[in-house]
């Protein structure tokens, strides 16, 4: 049975846990406040800033000429497909990349530049090649989160605790045995950590890409509203990117918790 000191331990940290939420909450509505209330006043340009009421009047307008959850669908679709193929494509290059350590210095450089190169900028090449289609969108945001997840992953891969492959050598382990047996298991967190960079990179890919070439998307809802100066539609597309992007966050932690539970 818990002793007592425990129990008022646990109590202590979902009263803290309660408290933290409740500020999140609170700061939350008083920034919604003070931007309605400025935009009311005059005191900032309404037409520039908009204002929340203006903002929900717009998504409200979007769900009822049934647009509203179709662009949400299109971007999230997206997203999940561009996440899916870097997650595993990161995960299974960096394996090989660990493999060979010949093949790792031969590409390292490619890596490297491709990973500082500004993806927006292959874009006209990506729509040539592909269409101005989904496909050129779920390559861009394949190109901006598939660099990183390799570097992070390998990273974890010759990180790995030196004493422990020592140990695995001293029993004479093949590369096979040694990757299943320790690399892997050793480095489950990084790759589950990947998880949650890569939401967010191919979020911002899939955005990226739907500014170019889309009709339908979030992307596309900010950047129409932008190039016919309706900020009202720009304020409101980037509020429901806000609320996807925070719900997609909170899958990847369910998703992290269920996969750490059961290994």
């Amino acid at each position: 049975m818990p002793s007592n000191e425990y129990k008022q331990y646990l109590k202590k940290l979902k009263v803290n846990k309660v408290l933290v939420s409740v500020t999140q909450i609170l700061i939350l509505l008083f920034l919604i406040f003070i931007w309605e209330y400025l935009s009311n006043n005059n005191i900032i340009n309404a037409f520039i800033y908009s204002s929340p009421s203006k903002v929900l009047k717009t998504i409200i307008d979007l769900y009822n000429t049934n647009n509203l959850f179709n662009h949400i669908w299109v971007t999230i679709y997206e997203t999940f497909i561009s996440f899916t193929l870097a997650t595993l494509l990161g995960t299974f290059i960096a394996i090989i990349l660990w493999y060979s350590k010949f093949l790792y210095k031969v590409m390292d450089p490619y890596l490297t530049i491709l990973n500082s190169l500004p993806k927006v900028a292959l874009g006209p090449i990506i729509i040539i090649l592909c269409g101005a289609n989904i496909k050129s969108i779920i390559i861009m945001a394949l190109l901006i989160s598939l660099i990183i997840t390799i570097s992070n992953v390998y990273s974890g891969f010759v990180n790995t605790d030196k004493n422990m492959i020592k140990l695995m050598h001293s029993f004479h382990a093949s590369k096979w045995q040694m990757l299943k047996y320790l690399i892997i298991p050793y480095n489950y967190h990084v790759i589950v950590n990947s998880l949650k960079i890569n939401v967010g990179m191919s979020l911002v890919g899939v955005i990226m890409g739907e500014f170019l070439v889309s009709k339908e998307g979030i992307g596309y809802l900010i950047n129409y509203g932008s190039q016919v100066f309706n900020l009202n539609l720009v304020f409101a597309g980037i509020i429901i990117l806000l609320i996807v992007s925070y719900l997609m966050y909170l899958l990847v932690l369910y998703i992290e918790k269920v996969l750490i539970r059961n290994n």
